[in-house]
């Protein structure tokens, strides 16, 4: 197969990671791949020679307006495709997945979009439930992470639609866990979505119980200093560390006691898989739209606690804190259910459905 891929950038993200890989080993199976970025940016993901990088614009142009900027970059991602001829264009996230079903109008190209995250989040507004219920429908596929996600949209993309999970890295399966005792990490940006201002409440709560407990969070983000704030207000600087950002999360996670993932909202979360992997106890929110509690699986595999609850993400984690059968009973489940998340079997699932689609 020729297979085009596109999405706005190649770095940041957990969208942008999932399509560089798959862009490389789609390549290495012996297919033609472009993977196209509507601009390239610093720190992006590593795509192999095989693959055929191509940037729709060299430079941002700040002075057009966003109506302006999406007619430009149609054409030049409609004349990328007339050039290329792929049998089918793929499309991660809202702004490629509208491109991607605009400039492939009247061309014989078959059309794969995926939803990243979640929908109510990512289809906004009068223009999102356009794209969505509208548009999207009109794909010759479209690939999701959870069931809750694919619910969202009609009826008509639902039923051409797979859901396939994230792969996560073998590195973090070959893991050997060396646990400190007590500590407790957390993996993401430090954002409002991620919500770790909850965790850091959940934790001081639950201090003076486990003395020996810590806290690592790791991550950068535009809510930085407040959370600094926060831990110093609460007088927990010497437990709670804002670790920044790690090369080496599978190294973090192998002396991780208790995984947390505080999230409002997520798409499929890729350090929460990838504790799992490892074999980390986890405890996650059940947060929109579903991944969480698609992955826990009626809390076998971890602990759910509602969104934004203080008192229950305090509760499960003096739970863990206080029981090491129920730590290790988890933490086994988790690394048994990470299987499906194997690279080579969440490949196989994706060139299965690829195949599918442009024989259709």
């Amino acid at each position: 197969m020729k297979i085009l891929f596109y999405i706005n950038v190649l770095s940041g993200g957990g969208a942008e990671r999932v399509i560089a890989n798959l862009s490389n080993q789609f390549a290495n199976d012996n297919n033609e791949v472009v993977l196209v970025t509507t601009y390239a940016t610093p720190n992006e993901y590593y795509v192999i020679d095989k693959v055929n990088r191509i940037n729709l614009e060299s430079n941002i142009r700040k002075e057009e307006n966003r109506i302006l900027k999406n007619i430009r970059r149609i054409k030049c991602l409609r004349n990328v495709i007339k050039i290329q001829k792929p049998d089918v264009v793929i499309s991660f996230m809202e702004e490629p997945n509208f491109r991607n079903m605009i400039s492939t109008l009247g061309l014989p190209v078959k059309k794969i979009v995926s939803v990243r995250n979640d929908p109510k989040k990512e289809y906004p507004g009068k223009m999102g439930d356009f794209i969505a219920f509208h548009l999207m429908p009109r794909a010759d596929g479209c690939i999701f992470q959870t069931q809750d996600a694919r619910e969202y949209f009609p009826a008509k993309l639902q039923k051409k639609s797979e859901i396939i999970c994230n792969a996560v890295k073998e590195e973090f399966y070959s893991v050997k866990r060396e646990p400190i005792e007590g500590k407790i990490v957390s993996v993401g940006r430090l954002s409002s979505q991620k919500n770790q201002h909850i965790l850091v409440e959940a934790f001081k709560s639950i201090s003076d119980k486990f003395p020996h407990a810590t806290l690592d969070i790791y991550g950068t983000g535009e809510l930085e200093k407040e959370l600094s704030s926060q831990i110093s207000a609460s007088g927990l600087e010497e437990k709670v560390k804002l670790k920044g950002n790690s090369s080496n999360i599978s190294e973090v996670l192998s002396r991780a006691d208790i995984f947390v993932l505080s999230s409002d909202f997520e798409g499929m979360p890729n350090a929460l898989m990838e504790a799992m992997a490892v074999g980390v106890p986890c405890v996650s929110t059940d947060c929109p739209c579903g991944g969480p509690r698609m992955l826990f699986d009626k809390e076998k595999n971890g602990i759910l606690t509602s969104v934004g609850n203080i008192e229950q993400l305090s509760e499960a984690l003096e739970e863990l804190l206080a029981n090491n059968e129920k730590k290790k009973y988890l933490g086994n489940n988790a690394k048994n259910r990470a299987n499906s998340f194997r690279p080579d079997e969440v490949y196989r699932e994706w060139k299965t459905y690829v195949e599918k689609v442009v024989r259709s």
